[in-house]
């Protein structure tokens, strides 16, 4: 078989079934994110068309809408992500110690209760109950499901997998605007709440069709049905010699050695001969708080968390979230449908520009999307203040577009590249707990400091010189502090480290 085969022949309908059920978690992050945006004015009771047609006493009717001020919707809107933050604290652990297919089944069961607690809500703490429950399964399948794809995914496909998880993220989006067109009105809103345990239920019977990830079977004194899981994955006849070697396997006899061991080096690199002495060293899993004790991991624990805090802060969630009520009066069309817009041009970006990651590298995307979000935040800034509807609406789009080619999907790659196995759990823990954080913090104070400037200075816009500068800012720390990863075979090559360089 030729190596151009072998590389076509190792991607299966089989892999892509799994990655397909995987990121249904990470769509309904998307979904839940959204899912506020077009009908914020019914649910608030703020609609124009609502007080037109209703009277003061109905308008409190908690069937149709749920009075509350801006502020309190601000805080409904943070609290999901705050369910998300412990929900990524906890995920990394979890995975770890009881597998990655539990911890998904696991969202599941939070993103059908989150969902209906929401449905049926009429009262703010009743729905901010069901967005915390919705937020702690968001917040474990933004964890769990990187780890997973990235685990089972040939080695030269990372990259293109990866992106799978910010493709489904921007899906679920583009499907909540989409419902949020047809049905913010009336008590029609309570449908696009309830559309999510549709899908927590999607995701729930698909997990009983998937295995358990191989990598973690094999560490965890399980190697036969790890290497049968694999080779499945992979396709019979495809040699995995290369990807079992580099398991981190402990306490297994001679014969399970000889399995997931390559009998023939020869054919293999240095660095993958460097990984399988390693592998032999039999690293034990690394906890929560011990990758930031111990200096080896450190570095990568600050640039994962670094380039999720700079996801957050290039103002992305203050489009996604409330493109709606920002843009409304300042474009030449429907700002629901010019987020309907966005959301579309979102997927078709993530999806067109998925092979970039492989191809160019990790960072240069990083680098090609910070800028261009932050020429594009700019760009919006100055159109809102000027009034320039159409390069208002041309910045919206682009910026959304420049996301989508680097700072939304590459993230999610690369926790699982700057570590070892032993600490990956963690590692996206530490990673996604920093982009929680930063979306709490854009979620809460945005449209409190959107409306705060605009009426210290009057007009619309002077957010997003801040959000401009934050972007020369990470594109500075991009620069200096994040190593490329893309065609390294582990974390001693990328961070150039000798392979006697092991965790205390």
């Amino acid at each position: 078989m030729s190596g151009s085969s072998q590389r076509h022949s190792d991607v299966t309908g089989y892999l892509i079934l799994l990655v397909a059920v995987a990121t249904l978690g990470p769509l309904q992050y998307g979904y839940h994110l959204a899912e506020l945006n077009a009908p914020q004015d019914v649910i608030t009771c703020h609609s124009l068309l609502e007080r037109r047609n209703v009277s003061s006493k109905s308008l409190s009717n908690p069937s149709q809408c749920i009075p509350m001020t801006e502020a309190e919707f601000a805080a409904l809107s943070s609290i999901y992500i705050l369910g998300g933050l412990v929900g990524a604290i906890t995920a990394g652990p979890i995975s770890s110690s009881h597998g990655r297919l539990l911890t998904m089944r696991i969202t599941g069961i939070f993103f059908i209760l989150g969902s209906l607690i929401e449905t049926i809500a009429e009262s703010v703490p009743v729905m901010s109950t069901g967005r915390f429950l919705a937020g702690l399964g968001a917040g474990a399948a933004t964890v769990v499901a990187p780890m997973y794809i990235s685990e089972i995914s040939p080695v030269e496909k990372r990259g293109l997998f990866g992106t799978m998880t910010q493709a489904m993220i921007s899906v679920g989006i583009f499907v909540t605007q989409s419902l949020g067109y047809f049905f913010s009105r009336g008590m029609l809103w309570r449908i696009i709440l309830g559309v999510g345990a549709g899908f927590g239920l999607l995701l729930g019977a698909g997990l009983c069709f998937i295995p358990e990830s191989p990598s973690w079977l094999a560490s965890h004194h399980n190697p036969t049905l790890a290497v049968k899981t694999l080779q499945r994955i992979r396709g019979a006849g495809t040699p995995i010699h290369k990807e079992t070697a580099g398991w981190n396997v402990q306490e297994i006899n001679a014969e399970e050695e000889r399995l997931i061991r390559p009998t023939d080096l020869s054919s293999t690199s240095q660095y993958d001969q460097q990984n399988l002495a390693t592998s032999n060293l039999k690293l034990p899993s690394v906890g929560f708080f011990g990758v930031i004790q111990n200096p080896l991991y450190r570095p990568a624990i600050m640039a994962v968390c670094g380039i999720m805090i700079a996801q957050q802060l290039s103002g992305i969630n203050s489009i996604m979230m409330y493109s709606v009520s920002l843009l409304r009066g300042v474009l030449p069309i429907s700002s629901i449908l010019l987020t309907i817009v966005m959301s579309a041009m979102n997927v078709i970006t993530t999806i067109v520009c998925a092979p970039l990651a492989d191809r160019i590298g990790r960072k240069s995307c990083l680098l090609l999307s910070i800028a261009g979000m932050g020429t594009m935040s700019l760009l919006l800034a100055i159109s809102l203040r000027m009034e320039w509807k159409l390069f208002s609406a041309i910045a919206v789009i682009s910026f959304v577009a420049f996301f989508a080619t680097g700072l939304g999907p590459v993230p999610y790659i690369m926790a699982s590249e700057l570590v070892g196995q032993e600490a990956v759990g963690a590692a996206q823990s530490w990673a996604l707990a920093a982009n929680y954080l930063a979306s709490f913090l854009v979620a809460q104070f945005f449209p409190l400091l959107n409306s705060w400037m605009n009426n210290r200075w009057g007009g619309a816009g002077w957010v997003y010189f801040i959000f401009t500068a934050l972007a020369g800012v990470s594109w500075v720390f991009v620069t200096y502090y994040i190593p490329e990863t893309n065609g390294k075979s582990g974390p001693d090559e990328v961070w150039g480290r000798t392979t006697g360089e092991v965790a205390d």
